[in-house]
């Protein structure tokens, strides 16, 4: 007979990132899905870095995270911006103490068709379209990523970096700049899973597909109903089930280098 072999639960379960006294980062955290992050993980006890360019929102959502019973705090930064980033960061690592994750989510649209003609006439999405987007959505997490792992391993805390990218990542009509930018977060992620896990730092993502927001529920009835027309399950997805989506990935220290699609089945 062979040698029995006791394999105790931890080493079939690994460990858990407990959220409560976690110190998460959230950019674009003062609205939309953002801020149902921010609320749903302080319901879970984590003390809440809220960056975003609104004061006036994010005094909002910071109320909204200490009415929940956690530390909160609001930084007004531009994550497209390199020296305001690491001032951003070395601000929340200086307040805190610690740092042990961070949600990547400001982003910004300007969309348009590459070319359009109309009565003989063309337009051309312009260069200011483009770079905009790019520095927002995608710039701005390589400088956010990179502030944030650098501080986390020089201060020997581990944990978890997520990413928003979006189901448009393949490809999306009067969205190039968009596509382009959430395309690139997603390959990022993969990169950087790879290249953090021997620090302890875990990298994934999460794309969405249509969600109720404040920019679609500002939509005209039809539009809406034509775009939950082709969703499989009938509606769009709410933001908490993304801020759900957030925590699991936080929680579970085995997800790492993918990219978890939120879409109701729309990209089946």
């Amino acid at each position: 007979m062979g040698h029995l072999v006791r394999i105790t639960t931890d080493c079939l379960l690994g460990t858990r990132m407990h959220l409560k006294d976690k110190i998460i980062i959230i950019t674009g955290g003062c609205q939309g899905l953002g801020r149902s992050m921010a609320e749903y993980l302080a319901a879970k006890g984590a003390k809440l870095a809220l960056v975003d360019l609104n004061q006036e929102k994010l005094d909002q959502a910071v109320a909204a995270c200490k009415a929940l019973g956690v530390e909160a705090r609001s930084y007004l930064c531009n994550v497209a911006n390199e020296e305001q980033v690491t001032q951003m960061v070395a601000q929340v690592a200086e307040d805190f103490g610690a740092i042990h994750g961070l949600i990547n989510n400001a982003g910004i649209l300007r969309d348009g068709l590459l070319l359009r003609v109309k009565d003989g006439e063309m337009t051309k999405m312009s260069l200011a379209q483009w770079q905009a987007v790019i520095d927002v959505n995608l710039t701005g997490v390589f400088l956010c990523t990179r502030e944030v792992a650098a501080k986390m391993i020089e201060l020997k805390n581990q944990g978890a970096i997520i990413n928003i990218s979006s189901i448009s990542r393949a490809g999306n009509v009067g969205q190039t700049n968009y596509s382009a930018a959430k395309a690139g977060v997603a390959a990022a992620t993969v990169t950087w899973a790879k290249e953090l896990a021997r620090y302890g730092i875990r990298v994934a993502g999460i794309a969405p597909g249509f969600i109720e927001t404040e920019m679609t529920l500002g939509m005209k009835p039809e539009a809406l109903e034509k775009m939950t027309s082709g969703i499989p399950l009938k509606r769009m997805g709410k933001p908490e089930e993304i801020a759900h989506s957030a925590a699991y990935i936080l929680e579970n220290d085995y997800y790492s280098g993918r990219i978890l699609e939120l879409d109701g089945g729309l990209r089946i």
